[in-house]
């Protein structure tokens, strides 16, 4: 028998299984924490994101923070508008979330943005 042959039929599983994640709690620790954890919660955003949409390719959490944080929140805005592009892919919709989470960014609400993003990885998961 060929060593080399594989007999296992399933794909490697490399991705990291993702949980729902409690919206008001992560609200709640962003504020006590002074945004702190927002930015934990943007990374784990991103990464599930992508995971969901099949996009493994994609900008990871880490290198989204570091943009964000050279270019002074500008990158954040580009980052709302393809989150709401991976959204509505994931949620097979053909809405138009990425102008909504953009301009939710540009007024200062881009929390409002991570819970619809949050929103709809829980329901993915739970699906």
């Amino acid at each position: 028998m060929d060593e080399n042959m594989n007999t296992n039929t399933q794909p490697p599983v490399y991705a990291v299984p993702i949980k729902k994640r409690e919206i008001a709690l992560a609200i709640i620790f962003s504020i006590i924490t002074c945004g702190i954890y927002s930015l934990y919660w943007l990374v784990k955003l991103n990464d599930e994101v992508n995971q969901l949409a099949g996009e493994q390719g994609a900008t990871s959490g880490g290198m989204v923070l570091v943009f964000d944080i050279i270019t002074c929140g500008i990158y954040g805005w580009y980052w709302l508008y393809k989150m709401g592009e991976r959204c509505d892919k994931i949620k097979r919709s053909n809405n138009n979330s990425s102008l909504v989470f953009l301009l939710l960014g540009i007024f200062g609400l881009g929390i409002i943005s991570y819970c619809l993003i949050q929103d709809t990885i829980n329901k993915a998961v739970s699906a």
